[in-house]
C-alpha cells in the first residue's frame, strides 16, 4: 500500500532541497538549506517510526554527514550517491538498511548487466535498491545518470523492470524534470510504474501537498510510495507538514 517515505538530500555537506534538473559540478539551484545536520533528520524520522527513507549524496563533501545520519538511525535509512562495488559493504556496515545504486551500473550511457550481477551478488538482492531516476524523452522515460545530466539509452518499461527485479529489493525513481519544482507529480510516470512494478517502489519529484499521496495511491493502485521534499515544512515548505504525512501513513496502513 502507498506510503509517505522521508528523505535526506545532502549537497556540499549540508541538508538541502534543490531543483533536480539544475544539478551540475558547479552547483545547483537551491530551494532550502537547513540549519540542522543530517543526524537531526535521521533521529527525527526514527522517533516517528518512519521506515524506508533514503539519504542521497549529491556530489562530494558529504561523507561525514552520511555517516552521521546512518549512526543516528541504524538500519532505518537507505543510502545512495557514489555507491560502487568497492564501498557498498562499508555503507551497509555503517548502518544503511540498503544501498542505492545507479551511475555505477553504467559505462557511459550503456547499462552494464555484469556490474549489476556483481553488485547484487556482493550485497545480496535484499540489500540493493536500483535508482532508475529519469527524464522524459521522445521515446519515453529514460534513466538519467551523473547528477541527472546524462540521459542513457535505458527506457523504463515493463521489459526492463521484469529483467531487473530479481536482482534488487526496491526501485527508487526521481522524475528529474519536476524534482524540486513543486509543480505537481508526474502522474503519467506514476501510473506507468503502478502497471509494471511488483516490488516496493518509491517515486519522488514535484509533490506539493498531502493530496499527492492520495493521487499516487490512486494512480499506482497502491503499488508506489511517495517522497515529499521541498514542499515539506521541515524543509522550509508550506505545502504539507511532516506530522500530516505521518498521520496519513497511519490512516492508510490498514
Amino acid at each position: 500500500m502507498t506510503a509517505f517515505r522521508p528523505c535526506i538530500d545532502l549537497h556540499q555537506g549540508k541538508v538541502k532541497q534543490i531543483v533536480g534538473g539544475s544539478l551540475s559540478e558547479s552547483g545547483a539551484t537551491t530551494n532550502f538549506v537547513s540549519d540542522h545536520g543530517s543526524a537531526y533528520y535521521a533521529a527525527l524520522y526514527k522517533s516517528l517510526g518512519l521506515q524506508g527513507g533514503h539519504i542521497i549524496s549529491l556530489g562530494s563533501n558529504n561523507q561525514q554527514s552520511v555517516l552521521n545520519a546512518l549512526a543516528a538511525y541504524p538500519q532505518g535509512l537507505q543510502f545512495g550517491g557514489g555507491v560502487n562495488i568497492n564501498n557498498a559493504i562499508d555503507y551497509l556496515n555503517a548502518g544503511a538498511s540498503k544501498v542505492i545504486v545507479t551511475s555505477y551500473l553504467f559505462e557511459g550511457d550503456r547499462f552494464s548487466w555484469q556490474k549489476l550481477f556483481d553488485m547484487s551478488a556482493l550485497v545480496g538482492a535484499d540489500n540493493l535498491v536500483l535508482d532508475l531516476s529519469c527524464r522524459k524523452a521522445d521515446e519515453g522515460w529514460m534513466v538519467a545518470t551523473n547528477r541527472w545530466q546524462t540521459i542513457t539509452d535505458v527506457q523504463i518499461d515493463h521489459r526492463l523492470i521484469e529483467q531487473l527485479q530479481p536482482y534488487c529489493a526496491e526501485f527508487l525513481i526521481h522524475s528529474a524534470d519536476v524534482e524540486g519544482l513543486q509543480a505537481g507529480i508526474d502522474g503519467e510516470l506514476v501510473s506507468l510504474l503502478g502497471q509494471i512494478v511488483s516490488i516496493p517502489t518509491t517515486y519522488a519529484g514535484g509533490a506539493t501537498s498531502l493530496q499527492d499521496l492520495d493521487r499516487v495511491k490512486e494512480l499506482s493502485r497502491g503499488k508506489v510510495d511517495l517522497t515529499i521534499g521541498s514542499a515539506l515544512d521541515i524543509f522550509g515548505g508550506s505545502g504539507v507538514t511532516l506530522d500530516a504525512c505521518v498521520k496519513w501513513n497511519q490512516k492508510n496502513s490498514t
